[in-house]
C-alpha cells in the first residue's frame, strides 16, 4: 500500500514563504511524475507544478517565478518552495504521484490528504 503524506502548510503573511514536503511510503518500485495541486474554497482543483523522474519541471502561469518544485528520488519526496506568497495562493495543497508498486506493474495515481496554506495579514 502506498501513502503520500504532506507537511509544511500553515499561516503566512503576504510576501512570505513556505516550504511544503510530501513523502511517499509503502510498496514503491518506481515513481514517475510527482506534482502539487491546490484547491481554493469554491474552486476546482488546479495543477500548480510537476516534476518528472528526471527532473523536468513545469508550472502554472500563476506561480511561475515564485514557486519551485524539487525532488529527492532517494527519499521518494517532493518539495514545493513557495515565495512571494499572495492571498490568492490560499488553498489546500495536495501532493500527487504516479507510482508503480512492483517491477512490471503499471503506474497508478496516488494523492496525499492535503495541507492547508493560508496567506493573510
Amino acid at each position: 500500500q502506498v501513502q503520500l503524506v504532506e507537511s509544511g502548510g500553515g499561516l503566512v503573511q503576504p510576501g512570505g514563504s513556505l516550504r511544503l514536503s510530501c513523502a511517499a511510503s509503502g510498496s514503491i518500485f518506481a515513481i514517475a511524475v510527482m506534482a502539487w495541486h491546490r484547491q481554493a474554497p469554491g474552486k476546482e482543483r488546479e495543477l500548480v507544478a510537476t516534476s518528472s523522474s528526471v527532473g523536468t519541471t513545469s508550472y502554472a502561469d500563476s506561480v511561475k517565478g515564485r514557486f519551485t518544485i524539487s525532488r529527492d528520488n532517494a527519499r521518494n519526496t517532493v518539495y514545493l518552495e513557495m515565495n512571494s506568497l499572495k492571498p490568492e495562493d490560499t488553498a489546500v495543497y495536495y501532493c500527487y504521484g504516479q507510482i508503480s508498486p512492483r517491477r512490471g506493474l503499471s503506474y497508478d495515481p496516488y494523492w496525499g490528504q492535503g495541507t492547508q496554506v493560508t496567506v493573510s495579514s
